[in-house]
């Protein structure tokens, strides 16, 4: 499995410098403002999406879990190299004119709209992405660019007598 460093190489010269004391701290700084819209606003007004990104020598997948969201409720958009989704997730009390005479007492689930980007280290082409849904997990499958799979090549070594 290939481990791409998300980080442009620009930002540090050398991809080896990312995995110094700076490369750690923008790790942390991205991971924090990955997270950012799923902070204190998803508490009022929507709820969080939890995801998992992972990948191989060819594809990237991202995984959602959206339980109780209908289909039509969400968008896959792809922009450049930026993938987002969103949707929105219906309340109870919306629910509630379906059946006369149900009263809720109580409503823990969350509901509302949500949001999720992620960047990544090379443009996506729209039409080759595949997305589904089963269980009530997104899944997308986007396929990497010929230039981002990572061929590995075996180095003969030579005796040095």
């Amino acid at each position: 499995m290939a481990n791409s460093d998300w980080l442009p190489t620009a930002w540090f010269g050398k991809q080896a410098d990312a995995d110094g004391p700076f490369g750690a701290l923008r790790k942390q700084i991205d991971s924090l403002m990955d997270d950012f819209d799923t902070g204190m606003q998803s508490k009022t007004e929507g709820f969080s999406v939890r995801s998992n990104l992972s990948e191989t020598d060819k594809e990237i997948c991202i995984t959602a879990e959206l339980p109780g969201i209908e289909m039509k409720d969400i968008d896959v958009e792809i922009t450049g190299n930026r993938i987002s989704i969103k949707g929105e997730k219906k309340s109870e009390n919306e629910e509630k004119g379906e059946e006369e005479g149900r009263e809720f007492h109580r409503i823990e689930r969350r509901s509302g709209s949500f949001h999720r980007s992620m960047t990544l280290p090379f443009d996506i082409d729209p039409d080759k992405v595949d997305a589904s849904v089963k269980a009530g997990v997104l899944s997308v499958i986007i396929p990497k660019p010929p230039e981002a799979v990572s061929k590995a090549k075996k180095v003969e070594i030579k005796s040095g007598d």
